[in-house]
């Protein structure tokens, strides 16, 4: 054991060494790289890399593997796991048979004790992982054997399978270590396609193939992400040619279309922008005001001019074309409505045209992130579409370091949407336990019957229980909205047409650095 670590670390300290030496992004050759290199323009980097405080949660990690992963249609497959757990006990048990002769990075082998580890450290309350109560269900992890893991359940929970895809991590260095703040979260070892050879906070992560990979080995050798928060930019250094590819707004994507040796890429998304409409707000926090601007609002003109048609309207979390999609919720902007609410509601208009009520004013603040221009162009007509009806929205820009302790009072044009199962997004955004837990629930958002509902997704597994459950969510929202749902957008990426087997999957709301058509760049094959 001894041996196989310290061949492991060699190897790393290497990969380390080379990736000092390697130029930047923005030196590089034709399409920014070497015929065996990548280097990709994104929008953001993770806070960290350990998958113990939910990195990789939802799978396509390129340093780490789940037991399972999803194909390019979202069907789950083997990864750590020999194949699909055997389920037993109603639903109450999953049983995993790992793979054999599987490595983690550092040489040493995986084993059931790594997976009891990875589960048990995100339960544990001490660990920061604002993503534990995706795994609620789960009361008991266990090893069996020398290859078996079992899962025990507090109750059956349909789309438990779908949570396997989280990354596992190896007992034997982060359990060494303090999960909140030890240097295995900016020094990640895994079992996947590639390691972490070097990472320039705010600048780039290069990736090196993983020498000792389970799977077949690479022909993409060296990976980089550059990030570039502004879109602009990112589309600048994407034709002067010093990337590979980027994740572009629509507006930008589109004017590669007709550029010799680029291809773009379209991929469909759970992913919806949005406004949270805080209930501590002095403002946001009426529901009038919220049912108001649900009517005044143009879905449809927002993906025509924002999204320049790459995108849905959206009329409540889940697309239209999600089979669990309420029908019947589709509406049109209706101002007199709007008009109607706030009249009944005492909300009286101005001399300005802004409406009052007992001295306060209609009108509060909406942030967004400096240098996403969708989202800001999303603020803007919302605002526009707000004025309408009288609600003055002030529309600001600040970064997210500025816009955490404002979230809780002051609306956000925010993003979110998970593929998979209708309570892998909708837990998280709407039910009260999660409360102003981070990015959860934003909106602060109660509903006692969204809560009933979503409890009752979770736990039962009869597909027409869960389907009603669901429909009562929806409906709730449009009688009693905690945000103000805009679009469900498409995301656009560009690349430099040099590889084949590019493909991209139906995506969640993170996007650019997981998702994209790098989503399987370890499977990619150079043009012949």
């Amino acid at each position: 054991m001894t041996t196989r670590r310290t061949r492991g670390a060699a190897v790393v300290a290497a990969m380390a060494a080379a990736a000092a030496a390697c130029s930047a992004p923005s030196e590089g050759g034709a399409g920014g790289s070497a015929a065996d290199s990548v280097v990709i323009g994104v929008g953001y980097e993770p806070d960290t890399f350990s998958p113990l405080l939910g990195y990789g949660k939802d799978g396509n990690s390129k340093i780490f593997d789940g037991l399972l992963a999803r194909d390019a249609g979202l069907e789950l497959k083997p990864a750590l796991a020999k194949s699909l757990p055997e389920v037993g006990d109603d639903g109450l048990t999953y049983t995993y048979t790992l793979r054999d002769g599987v490595e983690f990075s550092d040489g040493e082998p995986l084993t059931p004790a790594d997976v009891v580890f990875t589960y048990r450290t995100i339960l544990d309350e001490k660990t920061n992982n604002t993503a534990r109560s995706e795994l609620d269900a789960v009361k008991d992890v266990r090893a069996n054997g020398d290859d078996k893991v079992v899962f025990t359940l507090k109750y059956p929970y349909a789309p438990f399978a779908g949570r396997t895809v989280l990354p596992i991590v190896p007992e034997h260095i982060a359990g060494e270590q303090d999960p909140n703040t030890g240097s295995f979260n900016t020094e990640p070892v895994g079992t996947g396609p590639y390691v972490l050879s070097a990472w320039s906070k705010g600048e780039k992560m290069t990736f090196k193939a993983n020498p000792d990979y389970w799977g077949d080995a690479p022909k993409v050798k060296t990976l980089t992400m550059a990030v570039i928060t502004d879109d602009n930019v990112r589309a600048t250094r994407l034709r002067s040619g010093d990337l590979d590819g980027a994740v572009l707004p629509p507006n930008l994507a589109a004017t590669f279309k007709n550029d010799e040796g680029a291809k773009s890429y379209e991929a469909r998304s759970y992913d919806f922008r949005t406004v949270t409409l805080p209930t501590a707000g002095k403002v946001t926090g009426d529901r009038a005001i919220r049912q108001a601007l649900d009517a005044a609002v143009n879905r449809e003109a927002m993906v025509d001019k924002v999204l320049d048609g790459a995108g849905r309207p959206a009329y409540g979390p889940l697309p239209v074309d999600d089979p669990a999609f309420a029908k019947g919720i589709e509406r049109q902007q209706d101002l007199d409505e709007a008009r109607r609410i706030l009249d009944a509601a005492g909300w009286k208009a101005g001399a300005d045209g802004i409406r009052a009520k007992g001295g306060q004013k209609a009108a509060f603040t909406l942030l967004y992130p400096s240098g996403d221009k969708v989202r800001q162009d999303h603020a803007l007509a919302y605002a526009s579409d707000a004025k309408k009806a009288g609600i003055d929205v002030k529309v600001e820009s600040a970064t997210w370091e500025v816009i955490e302790p404002r979230m809780k009072d002051t609306a956000v044009l925010a993003g979110f949407g998970s593929t998979g199962d209708p309570d892998f997004g909708l837990y998280t955004l709407l039910h009260s336990s999660l409360a102003g837990d981070g990015f959860n629930n934003m909106a602060r958002y109660h509903n006692p019957a969204v809560d009933e509902a979503l409890d009752a997704g979770r736990r039962t597994q009869d597909p027409d229980q869960r389907k009603a459950a669901y429909e009562t969510v929806q409906l709730e929202l449009v009688k009693d909205p905690g945000y103000t749902f805009l679009t469900h957008i498409d995301h656009l990426y560009v690349l430099a047409d040099r590889w084949d087997g590019l493909t991209t999957q139906l995506e969640p709301h993170e996007h650019g650095f997981a998702s994209g058509p790098w989503w399987n760049i370890e499977d990619w094959q150079p043009k012949k």
